[in-house]
């Protein structure tokens, strides 16, 4: 079993191999090689000293001859542009995210048509895809059922690529599943160049003892998972077994994974309730109207059924993310904060 793991080395692609270095095992089948591709590796880290790590270093489409020297099994596809940089730069979107995709799934073709295997894989795909138009309003429990009618370029590239891992899989080429995240809240580390990075970052950074801007109204509704079920359903979706039953992928259908749906203001209630009224008061509400035109058009409330019969839940609340992210983290919390723990042990 070979598997790679596309943006091995961003925030989901470790966490992701770190679950699977873990596990050894997928379907129940050793892992012999665990492929981290990237443009960016680090110095070290911990998931490329393990002894059945393989890193690739460089951008996805000039790196396909390499991970594909050897067959593929499953592929994790979590490289992507984000949705500002997408927004900013039209051309950067279409490259990083479209394109590079396509390019990808020509190369597992192109492995099973030579008498290679049959490569499985998954396509991380966004909440993104989802948007209000003025002829067809969003309603207000989205499933995946819902039309998906994009207002970003970012939505509309995922959706593209969404379009494309199905129709190579209904020709046979690929076993493609996709998986359409929430927004992953609360990210650890720096800022990125996301729209919705806030959503971490007015945890983040006070709770490490920085300021932090909220570029949105307060009453605005969202729709979050924790990275710790995030990961989860990423390989859930990745693992399981196509057909009708319990724990069964049925159909060919997208998975939208577990939503917490909360609002901004329940987000800095639950802060100043687990980390106090210094800590929360960290925060500065400056409205954005960019922001909040972009994440605004992203539904809140969503129809968990599909992700529920893979025996997937969204987090039970925000104060149960806030108390992970502290217990995962607790080299990121300033000394002296009053955050009480996660009910997990801490990930590496």
């Amino acid at each position: 079993m070979r598997i790679v793991i596309t943006g091995g080395f961003g925030f989901l692609g470790r966490q992701v191999a770190r679950a699977l270095l873990d596990a050894r095992t997928f379907r129940g089948t050793p892992i012999e090689r665990l492929v981290l591709a990237d443009r960016f590796v680090p110095d070290a880290s911990p998931e490329a000293a393990d002894p059945i790590v393989d890193v690739v270093r460089g951008d996805l489409t000039d790196s396909l001859d390499e991970l594909f020297a050897k067959p593929v099994d499953v592929i994790v596809h979590l490289a992507s542009a984000v949705s500002a940089e997408c927004e900013a730069d039209f051309d950067l979107g279409m490259s990083a995210n479209v394109d590079t995709t396509r390019a990808l799934l020509e190369a597992a073709r192109a492995q099973s048509a030579a008498g290679g295997p049959t490569a499985l894989v998954v396509f991380s795909s966004s909440v993104a895809v989802y948007g209000s138009d003025q002829a067809l309003p969003l309603p207000p429990v989205v499933s995946e059922s819902t039309l998906p009618t994009p207002r970003s370029s970012y939505g509309i590239q995922k959706f593209v690529c969404e379009q494309l891992v199905s129709e190579y899989t209904r020709r046979g080429y690929v076993d493609g599943r996709v998986t359409r995240l929430m927004t992953v809240s609360v990210r650890p580390g720096k800022p990125n160049a996301a729209a919705s990075g806030f959503l971490s970052g007015i945890v983040r950074e006070p709770l490490a003892g920085l300021p932090a801007i909220c570029p949105v109204d307060p009453g605005l509704r969202v729709a979050l998972a924790s990275p710790r079920r995030t990961v989860e359903g990423i390989l859930r979706v990745a693992q399981a077994e196509r057909g009708t039953g319990p724990g069964r992928l049925e159909g060919n259908l997208p998975v939208n994974l577990p939503a917490l749906t909360v609002t901004v203001a329940e987000m800095l209630a639950t802060l100043r309730r687990e980390a106090g009224d210094a800590v929360a008061d960290l925060v500065t509400i400056a409205p954005d109207p960019a922001v909040e035109s972009l994440v605004g058009s992203w539904p809140a409330a969503f129809d968990n059924t599909r992700a529920a019969a893979l025996g997937l839940a969204p987090d039970p609340d925000f104060a149960a993310v806030v108390r992970d992210y502290v217990a995962d983290h607790a080299d990121a919390i300033a000394p002296g904060t009053s955050a009480g723990p996660g009910d997990g042990a801490p990930r590496r």
